[in-house]
This record gives structure tokens, C-alpha cells and sequence, in this order.
């Protein structure tokens, strides 16, 4: 009986102590869920919702908003399609198909104009933005890229072959002109108050200023290292400029008046798309690596506010400061079976 009782309470001293430390491991992993709950909670973009692109395969590249019509137009490239999402409901509203690698996309709102820049065939096509019929198409040459809208003009910018700059009005959908350079172009940002177009050329290994009264690039920025700059962002007013490089991973904020070096910090590797959110004095990166980065502006300069999740290839966005949204582009892949956008609201 001794022998009996010794090993039950043996039994009951291990069950006890077993209890004691599964107590203790399930208040270290709510503490830990807790806390994960609270760092997503104070993070400078919170996910608000998911809307899926249905049957869309391969790369996306860039976006363009109608902000009174609430729609969202994204350019599928690998898809060969534009989708048309309706942002108050959160659905595809309608698909324009049979495009060449839809690269940039832009939204004329004044006469509700949609114009899309293939990639393959180096058009310009123009759709009507009520019902998506396709209007005209104005042929480059090769490798149409990004679009900007020139706000009271409605001329449109492209970035196009081997180094132009082609000038559309969008309003006759012709093209008026031509901006040499000296490589393809990538993205660039158009100054209205003076006129002036700074242009990433990374095959050139510099930033072009184009004077559009000219029609010349008046003055080069040379960066060897770090190198491929492709995004770029201008914030309003006074500035600065900010321009991501990928090898290695850079933002670097200059002085737009004259290309000075203000400062220089690390970023989330290939980075496809950047943002001033001028209301909160911040910056959003997003890269293919499944990140965001934000940077936010204090008394000595940018520092990071922290990095938010999204999935592998998500590299294209855009941040609308009439919707206070930032919308990324996450394409379907081995991190995720159906592309989506994922809409992410910025924290105060």
C-alpha cells in the first residue's frame, strides 16, 4: 500500500507540475497574441479589406482612381487587362481585354478618359470611362510605360522606347511632342508650379530635369552607386524628391531645386512604387519582397515608422489622399492563389 500510495502522489506532484507549466505556456502565448494584436494595432497602415481580382494570372503593374466615380482602374500586365473596381462595393464592375502588357494607366476626369500604355506594341489606347468602348490609340513605337496627367492641361506625359517622353493632349488624343533622353525612362514626377519633369533614366545612370517650356532636359543628376533608380515621388508644394534605388535598397530625399543629397536611408528590396502622404508628413515604399516601409518626417529628417506586411510580389500601389487609402497590388503566386488589392487605411 505504501509502495501504491508513493506512486500515486508521484503521479499527482507530475500532473500538478504539468498543469503549472501548460499555465504558464498559454499566458506566454496570449501574451505574445496580445501583443501581436497590439503592434498590428499601432501599425502606420492597417489593412482594412481585401478586394480579389478574379482570374488575373501574372505580374500587375500600375493603378489610376476616378475619385467622384469611387472606381479604381488596375493595369494586369501579365493578364493582358485592365480591371475596373468599384471601391463602395468592393467588385469588379467590368474588364477591358486584349491589351499588349498594360504598364501605366491614367484617369482624365474632366472627360472621363481612360488611357492605358501597352508595353508590347508601344500604344496609347484612350476608353471611355462609362462604358470602357476603346476610342483611339496613338502608336509610339515600343515599351510604353508610365503616365502622368498634367493637372489643367489634361496632357498626358508617357515614358516610351529607348528615351522619349512623348506629350498627348488628351482632349484631341494626339500626340504634340516629343522629350528626348538619355534612356528609357522610368517613373517620373511633374512639378506644376514650375514646369519641370524629373525623370528617372537608370540605364543612364542619372535623374533628368526637363523644362517643359523648352521641351529640353536642362540638367542631369548623376548616381553611380547606388544604382537602378526606378521609383520616385515628389511631395507637394516645396518638396523634396524622393527616389528609390534597388542596388542596394535606398531612399534618398533631394533638394528638387538642385538636386542636392538631403538625406539617405535603407529600404524594403524591389521597390516598384512610392508616396508622400503630405497630410501625416510621411512616406509609403512598397516592395516585391511582401513589405511596405514608412517613413514619417521629424526634426532631424525622415526616420522609419515601421514595416507592414503584404506578400511576395506586391511591388506596385498607390496612395490616393482624397480617399486617405493606400492600395497595393498583390498578384496571385506561391504566397497567395488569387490577386487581390489590398486596401490599407493609414493610421493618425
Amino acid at each position: 500500500m505504501a509502495d501504491l500510495r508513493s506512486r500515486q502522489r508521484n503521479h499527482a506532484e507530475h500532473a500538478l507540475a504539468f498543469g503549472k507549466v501548460f499555465l504558464l505556456f498559454v499566458a506566454v502565448m496570449g501574451l505574445s497574441v496580445a501583443s501581436t494584436h497590439a503592434a498590428k494595432a499601432d501599425a502606420p497602415l492597417v489593412l482594412e479589406r481585401t478586394i480579389p481580382l478574379l482570374n488575373v494570372v501574372g505580374r500587375i503593374d500600375h493603378m489610376a482612381v476616378d475619385v467622384g466615380g469611387q472606381r479604381l482602374f488596375v493595369a494586369e500586365l501579365g493578364n493582358g487587362s485592365v480591371d475596373v473596381v468599384d471601391l463602395k462595393s468592393g467588385k469588379i464592375e467590368g474588364r477591358i481585354s486584349g491589351l499588349k502588357e498594360p504598364q501605366g494607366i491614367a484617369y482624365v476626369p474632366d472627360h472621363d478618359l481612360i488611357a492605358v500604355a501597352d508595353g508590347e506594341d508601344g500604344s496609347v489606347r484612350f476608353f471611355r470611362g462609362s462604358d470602357l468602348l476603346p476610342l483611339s490609340r496613338i502608336d509610339l513605337g515600343n515599351d510604353a510605360d508610365n503616365i502622368r496627367v498634367e493637372p489643367g492641361t489634361n496632357y498626358l506625359f508617357v515614358g516610351y522606347g529607348n528615351g522619349g517622353l512623348a506629350i498627348i493632349d488628351a482632349v484631341r488624343q494626339a500626340k504634340l511632342d516629343d522629350i528626348k533622353l538619355s534612356g528609357h525612362p522610368e517613373s517620373f514626377q511633374v512639378d506644376p508650379n514650375s514646369r519641370h519633369v524629373f525623370v528617372n533614366v537608370p540605364e543612364a545612370h542619372q535623374i533628368a530635369l526637363v523644362d517643359l517650356n523648352s521641351l529640353a532636359q536642362i540638367s542631369t543628376w548623376h548616381f553611380y552607386w547606388p544604382e537602378a533608380n526606378f521609383p520616385m515621388a515628389l511631395a507637394s508644394s516645396t518638396g523634396p524628391l524622393a527616389v528609390i534605388f534597388r542596388f542596394p535598397a535606398t531612399i534618398i530625399f533631394l533638394d528638387p531645386a538642385a538636386g542636392k543629397v538631403i538625406q539617405k536611408l535603407g529600404t524594403c528590396n524591389d521597390a516598384d512604387d512610392l508616396f508622400f502622404d503630405d497630410k501625416r508628413h510621411r512616406v509609403y515604399v512598397s516592395c516585391g519582397d511582401g513589405s511596405i516601409d514608412v517613413f514619417a518626417k521629424g526634426a532631424e529628417g525622415f526616420h522609419s515608422l515601421g514595416r507592414v506586411e503584404t506578400s511576395s510580389g506586391a511591388r506596385t500601389s498607390l496612395f490616393v489622399p482624397a480617399l486617405d487609402r493606400f492600395f497595393v497590388a498583390a498578384r496571385a503566386g506561391w504566397s497567395r492563389s488569387q490577386a487581390a488589392i489590398l486596401v490599407f487605411r493609414p493610421s493618425s
